[in-house]
């Protein structure tokens, strides 16, 4: 199973459950527990081959997909007894909580995307293309490092680019490969994810000069009904660590809504 870590609220019934992104760790949430498990049960979970998920088991796996990465995020929920739970994800984690979503739509109260990865624009795509050419070639930490500078470019973005290679640095080749083996499925699953409507309520938190990302997440907020946008000026792709405030309030305010 999965590493997990629970903060229990003594009154709250409600579950909110952090999903992290390739290369990064349950971590990366620092600036969002206090806020959140003052309100909320709060659950992280380290995603296979990162964090404390390093067991022999995870390293053995070949299949990558998904499905099955879905498949172990509930596995740790079934084990707490957690009968549904708001998600909270970020960057690539945003497409592990859509997908989990569309399989067991039960499990899921609300959606929380930062930085969502709805679509790869024609940068986002070389990138992909450049990245799996040169996977067997370059040190993956390299590559890393090329990612981290094209999506968050700017002196603002520093810290956020900072704390995904210093998680990043945690993994290592091997692993790097087998998450980067996902890129096959991207495309069609976003693709899917875009033209349906997940019908559950979904906020997404986007930085403005998230310039890969943003756009078609706000064409996403045009027609699907369940789904807000809330954009946080002068941010990059990671809100949650750039402008944790904006961040934190805007999430437990939708919420909350959702309760009344």
């Amino acid at each position: 199973m999965l590493h997990f870590t629970t903060h229990v609220h003594s009154q709250s019934a409600q579950w909110v459950t952090f999903v992290h992104g390739a290369g990064g760790s349950s971590s990366i949430w620092y600036k969002q527990i206090r806020a959140f498990k003052q309100n909320f049960n709060v659950l992280l979970i380290d995603l296979r081959g990162h964090g404390k998920s390093k067991r022999p088991i995870y390293e053995n796996l070949k299949r990558y997909s998904f499905d099955v990465i879905g498949d172990e995020v509930i596995e740790v929920l079934n084990h707490l007894k957690i009968a549904s739970s708001h998600f909270v994800g970020i960057s690539l984690g945003t497409i592990i909580i859509r997908e989990i979503t569309e399989r067991f739509p039960e499990r899921v109260s609300s959606m929380i995307l930062g930085g969502a990865i709805m679509k790869l624009n024609r940068k986002g795509q070389v990138l992909m293309r450049l990245g799996d050419a040169l996977k067997s070639i370059l040190p993956y930490l390299i590559l890393y490092r090329i990612f981290a500078f094209v999506i968050m470019p700017k002196n603002s973005h520093k810290e956020s680019r900072n704390l995904f290679i210093n998680e990043a640095k945690k993994l290592y080749q091997k692993e790097f490969k087998r998450w980067f083996s996902l890129i096959t499925e991207v495309n069609p699953l976003l693709s899917f994810f875009r033209s349906k409507d997940a019908g559950i309520p979904t906020l997404y938190i986007m930085g403005e000069e998230d310039h890969m990302f943003l756009p078609a997440v706000k064409r996403i907020e045009m027609v699907h009904h369940s789904a807000q946008l809330f954009v946080i000026p002068h941010c990059g792709h990671v809100v949650n660590v750039e402008q944790p405030e904006a961040f934190n309030e805007r999430s437990i305010l939708f919420i909350k809504s959702l309760q009344e």
